[in-house]
């Protein structure tokens, strides 16, 4: 059997791959050694699996730290013990790649993050002056060495490095429609005050009740909660943000201001909307900023598909949790 090393951002933590007989490696044994009391991963701790390949509990400890320690650095917070295990097992998996694929992460890009996280905090030490200082703080803030906060954030950073690599792989076409619709869901700009409700049948009889703009800025100026503004915003904003059918938002930008529109579904439920201002995209203007529109259009191809690429990937990981 022949143990080859996945690296957790240069910490000390193994992954067996079975393969054909030889000696057993060593593996970051200097680092093992230096990190013993903090991290101790035997090979039979296991937490799960994928390809059909033990994870230790030592990886599996060290993806959830830098989790909790930095936060999420790719597709919003886990909001729930379930998405944060998810996300754990999500990374522990890319990590896993990009080790297979040589993606590395240099020193200075490291130090680089490093000051950014610094910076970020308001410190007054300079970290490699005054190495004590710095080693207090990480102590105080997080309850970690040095050496552990630095590996989690090289971690972060190559998982990073991943997604921009798998992406940059990607060269999806983008039609001029598609660009020139962009700019439009982009420069078509509404303001707007909703009432939100969970039942169709209730937003439809309150549309019914409501649909003089005059009774609604009446209700409005008796109880100035009475409803919700989103500011004056892009379609593309509603669209994304409040989940709103793209045919309504466009509907609404054709009506005249202070127009009360229909129930349409939200992001959660129905909304029930009043039209305060709008700007219409104008064709003309689109010409200057046509190569931008490009670009955004193709980025969203990009994260679509990486996401479709994680998808399928974890898919032939078979990813199995032993964890209770």
């Amino acid at each position: 059997m022949r143990r080859s090393a996945w690296v957790l951002g240069g910490l000390a933590a193994a992954f067996l791959i079975i393969g054909e007989s030889g000696m057993a490696g060593t593996w970051a044994a200097a680092w093992a050694a230096a990190q013993e009391d903090i991290i101790k991963i035997e090979e039979q701790d296991i937490a799960g699996e994928f390809f059909g390949q033990p994870v230790p509990i030592g990886n599996y400890r060290f993806a959830k730290a830098a989790i909790l320690v930095f936060g999420s650095q790719w597709g919003g917070e886990p909001k729930t013990p379930q998405e944060l295990e998810d996300r754990v097992w999500e990374d522990l998996l890319l990590s896993f790649e990009a080790y297979k694929r040589g993606v590395m992460v240099p020193a200075e890009e490291l130090d680089k993050e490093l000051d950014a996280v610094l910076k970020s905090e308001k410190v007054t030490f300079d970290r490699k002056s005054d190495r004590s200082a710095y080693e207090a703080w990480i102590r105080e803030r997080v309850k970690e060495p040095v050496e552990a906060f630095e590996n989690q954030l090289k971690h972060l950073i190559q998982l990073k490095k991943l997604r921009q690599q798998v992406m940059e792989s990607m060269e999806p076409p983008v039609s001029e429609e598609e660009a020139y619709q962009e700019y439009l869901n982009e420069y078509n700009t509404l303001g707007v005050e909703l009432v939100q409700f969970d039942d169709e049948a209730a937003a439809r009889g309150f549309y019914l009740k409501m649909k003089n703009p005059k009774l609604w800025e009446k209700e409005a100026k008796k109880n100035p909660k009475f409803a919700v503004r989103p500011g004056f915003v892009s379609l593309e904003c509603l669209m994304d943000l409040w989940k709103i059918p793209r045919e309504d938002v466009y509907a609404m930008l054709e009506l005249p201001v202070n127009s009360v529109y229909a129930p349409t579904p939200i992001y959660r439920g129905y909304g029930v909307f009043r039209t305060l201002e709008k700007r219409v995209a104008e064709k003309d203007k689109f010409e200057p900023v046509r190569a931008s529109y490009f670009e955004q259009v193709k980025m969203k191809k990009r994260y679509d598909g990486y996401n479709d690429w994680l998808k399928q990937l974890k898919a032939e990981a078979g990813i199995k949790v032993y964890l209770p």
